[in-house]
């Protein structure tokens, strides 16, 4: 038997669930992410790959808010890989008209092979990325 392993889900506390879920309902769309479950009666709420098949993310109510950094202990970032280079870009633009603090604007990143990208931060201070392994479409 393989035992080939993969992730099949995170779960990711926040301090404020409902603007994540307005903020995540409107970017996820762009990344090719759809909810497959619906919203709890707490609130919480998901992410996956459309066709319910790959890793998903799970929000929740953070019971211990806090501010989140990328430099302190736990979650670094969350690289989301796209199909097309114009996917990252038009992730990039979208963070930029919701005045998101970009780290850096798309482009390639050769220190990890064929990796176009761009990174940013959400409203709670989690470092998103959108990146592509792919060329440029002709």
């Amino acid at each position: 038997m393989s035992r080939t392993g993969f992730i099949d889900h995170i779960g990711i506390g926040v301090p404020d669930l409902a603007a994540a879920k307005r903020y995540y309902d409107e970017l996820m769309p762009i990344l090719g992410l759809r909810q497959w479950f619906k919203t709890t009666p707490d609130g919480s709420f998901n992410f996956g790959p459309d066709g319910a098949r790959g890793p998903q993310l799970f929000f929740y109510q953070a019971l211990e808010p806090d501010t989140h950094s990328q430099h302190g202990t736990g979650l670094q970032h969350i690289g989301f890989m796209v199909a097309t280079r114009a996917i990252v870009r038009e992730a990039y633009e979208w963070a930029r008209a919701h005045d998101a603090e970009i780290l850096h604007e798309p482009r390639e990143f050769p220190e990890y092979g064929q990796h176009y990208a761009t990174y940013w931060l959400d409203p709670h201070g989690f470092k998103l990325e959108a990146v592509c392994h792919s060329p440029e479409e002709a």
